[in-house]
């Protein structure tokens, strides 16, 4: 009986499997009509999606190109504006009333002069060799005469990126807005040689030093290809490859602690040295001839500074308004802290250091403007009251030269200070921004990685590559102009004043 039932088991499963055969048999012809009928469809399928593909193209293509924000271009203007001022009046005025009486004209004529001169070879070929593409060290000459920046018979405007992604402004207003950046940087220089230097040797050094210096060295610190080149990883390096030396090292510098003071100031000391001493330095009283017009020189400077600060956003936004605060702080904690220790160390304060300590805070608060919290703006400005207050006394001794208004004491000091310390503070850990680990998506860095060692081995190599660099070419330069047509005025006209001997007009009429 067992055996019977096994046998029928038996029977019926192959029965069941024999149906399932029969009717897979049955629907075979079915199941083809069915996938002859589905390949025209998963065809129809592939094409609309490769037609979806083309259409996005088109459309990436078509897309309109990115327009200026009425509002980022307004305040890049009026920050433009500010930055003259810096130089005529403000540099100008602090400049006049620190010299002697004698020479107050040559003072102010020297800066409104070379502000005009350096303008006029920024557009000929300073902003080309500094802002466009070419080598780690040059850019090339596609904006000679500032050529492509505005097509008359189009009536179109090229275009300068940004520090943001689809953002931009007219190129002649990046051409402008930088064009007082290399002209204020020059009259910078004039201080450290005041009241003894030839007026045409003056002109004639600038032109060289401003090709041979301030041009590379602002290619190698600020040029690179704007944040839209970035739109592939794989392509990082390459984009990297075509920016400036100082740019691909990941120097940080906000608004020109290397590229303007450090480098002013360094040409500044050299002019001092090869130039000499002022007859009588040492031995008879040089006071400045007319403090309220410094003191208001200084107060214009720190009005005008938040146009060269807070202006070097590019844009009028959270970075402007960091770098616009950063800036009212640490200018106001460096005349604190320079009033404070001029009071220890020489017994009462004096409004030149109240003044001084004003201009050393901006100095020092200039690449870090926008690239430090507020922890850092307080730091940075309370030492840079007391570093540059050390570097126009001590600092001055040691070196022995006659830096007529303290051009390396404030500058360079200030800078050199001001550039080591963004890359403490640039940390996240101690309030700072940090900076884009990632340019194609705009990913900062965290915390976590941040290495304020690392970063202040890079800060500290950009600020020796700007002292090397501008001490060489303003060395040569002065040598040149030295052996062609003389640095120095005779030694009868230094004594008369340059504003009679130079300019045949005297500042006052008594």
């Amino acid at each position: 009986m067992k055996k019977f039932i096994a046998v029928l088991s038996m029977l019926a499963l192959f029965a069941v499997a024999g149906g399932a055969s029969a009717q897979d048999k049955d629907k075979a012809p079915e199941k083809a009509a069915a996938a002859a009928k589905a390949e025209p469809a998963k065809a129809e399928a592939k094409a609309e999606a490769k037609a979806e593909a083309k259409d996005e193209e088109k459309k990436e293509e078509t897309k309109p190109a990115p327009t200026p924000n009425k509002g980022d271009v307004a305040w890049m203007l009026t920050s433009t504006a500010l930055v003259l001022m810096m130089s005529v009046p403000a540099l100008a005025l602090f400049y006049g009333g620190m010299v002697r009486a004698k020479n107050m004209l040559s003072m102010l004529m020297q800066v409104f002069v070379v502000f005009s001169l350096v303008t006029v070879l920024w557009c000929i070929y300073g902003y080309s060799l500094a802002f466009t593409e070419g080598n780690a060290y040059f850019g090339g000459f596609d904006r000679l005469f500032l050529n492509g920046t505005f097509d008359a018979a189009k009536g179109e405007f090229s275009m300068a990126g940004t520090f943001s992604k689809g953002v931009v402004i007219q190129e002649l207003v990046f051409v402008a807005f930088q064009a007082t950046f290399a002209a204020i940087t020059c009259c910078l220089i004039l201080g450290a040689f005041a009241e003894r230097a030839k007026f045409s040797a003056v002109l004639v050094f600038i032109v060289l030093w401003f090709t041979f210096s301030y041009a590379p060295i602002a290619h190698m610190v600020w040029f690179w290809m704007g944040p839209d080149a970035y739109t592939d990883p794989k392509m990082l390096d390459a984009v990297n490859a075509k920016a400036g030396l100082l740019w691909q090292w990941g120097a940080l510098d906000f608004a020109g602690g290397t590229v303007v003071h450090i480098n002013a100031g360094v040409a500044g000391l050299v002019g001092a040295y090869m130039i000499g001493k002022r007859i009588g330095y040492g031995k008879e009283a040089m006071p400045a001839h007319n403090l309220p017009m410094t003191m208001i020189g200084a107060a214009l400077l720190w009005v005008g500074w938040f146009g060269f600060n807070a202006g070097s956003a590019l844009e009028a936004n959270g970075f402007a308004a960091l770098a616009f605060m950063n800036t009212f702080l640490a200018t106001a904690c460096a005349v604190l802290s320079w009033t404070l220790g001029e009071s220890i160390f020489k017994g009462k304060p004096t409004m030149l250091g109240a003044a001084s300590g004003a201009v050393g805070g901006l100095v020092a608060i200039t690449p870090a403007a926008g690239n430090v919290g507020i922890p850092g703006a307080f730091v940075i400005g309370i030492a840079a009251g007391l570093v540059c207050l050390w570097g126009v006394s001590g600092l001055k001794k040691m070196l022995g030269a006659d830096d007529s208004l303290d051009v390396f004491g404030v500058h360079a000091v200030g800078g050199i200070l001001g550039a080591l310390l963004t890359g403490v503070f640039n940390s996240p850990s101690l309030g700072g921004p940090s900076f884009p680990v990632d340019w194609v998506t705009g990913t900062m860095t965290a915390a976590k990685d941040y290495s304020i060692w690392g970063q202040f081995i890079i800060q500290a190599k950009g600020v020796g590559v700007t002292i090397l660099w501008s001490g060489v070419v303003a060395f040569i330069s002065y040598k040149l102009v030295d052996l062609t047509i003389g640095l120095r005025v005779p030694e009868e006209e230094e004594r008369e004043g340059l504003d009679v001997t130079s300019l045949g007009e005297a500042a006052y009429r008594m």
